[in-house]
């Protein structure tokens, strides 16, 4: 005798509904069309359920934007352990700094969220504590750990919003743009900017990307300790 449920025409068995499930919904639905893209009804449908089913896990969009949030900051590799005996706070920045540029491009819409949740969830809570940990491991103060922390995070967020605006993804696309650009400019008008085409951005092995490194070098470099 065949089993219920197992013949040909047997419904398959919808995975159970949870947070998590929503959340990651919801952020699937950002990465395609912008935070304003994320709605109850929107979440619902990429679900396959009723919008009303999500409040059984959910308390409605803003709880869901938390949960957003701290989804991202779980995806940024903490600073290194502070109890190494090589721990070098510099490095620990660089890196965590790096991998917040590559998680913030692969979830575009997030920069303008990361520090507006005042809920914040257990990543977020612990990314800033690691952070803040891994700084006072260095030697600095709670107020020079709270200015490293700023300084270093408007930097961050306003390079990649800067690099995601840019009208190229790739080095062909750089040399259509800037060929275009180059074409219709008057040389003699704008002379530095078309050195800077020339010698610069269209020089083989140039690579926008180098350009965060440059800058937080400068910032970190810029940084001090004050306590001993």
């Amino acid at each position: 005798m065949r089993e219920r449920g197992t013949g040909q025409h047997a419904i398959p068995k919808r995975a159970p509904l949870h947070r998590e499930r929503v959340v990651a919904a919801a952020m699937a639905l950002a990465d395609e069309k912008g935070a304003a893209g994320v709605t109850m009804r929107a979440i619902a449908a990429r679900l396959g359920v009723e919008a009303m089913s999500l409040y059984n896990h959910v308390a409605g969009r803003e709880d869901i934007l938390d949960g957003m949030v701290d989804a991202v900051f779980g995806e940024i590799d903490l600073p290194a352990s502070t109890t190494e005996s090589t721990f070098d706070w510099r490095e620990a920045m660089r890196e965590r700094a790096a991998s917040s540029r590559i998680v913030l491009r692969r979830h575009p819409w997030a920069v303008g969220l990361l520090d507006s949740r005042t809920q914040p969830g257990p990543a977020t809570l612990r990314h800033h504590d690691a952070v803040l940990g891994a700084l006072r491991a260095g030697g600095f103060s709670i107020a020079m750990a709270a200015h490293a922390f700023s300084v270093i995070d408007s930097y961050l967020y306003g390079f990649v919003l800067q690099e995601l605006s840019l009208p190229f993804a790739n080095r062909t696309e750089l040399d259509e743009v800037a060929g275009d650009i180059l074409r219709d400019l008057p040389t003699d008008a704008y002379p530095h900017l078309a050195a800077l085409i020339t010698e610069h951005a269209l020089r083989p092995g140039y690579d926008y990307a180098a350009e965060f490194e440059f800058g937080l070098s400068l910032i970190l470099d810029a940084l001090h300790a004050d306590e001993v």
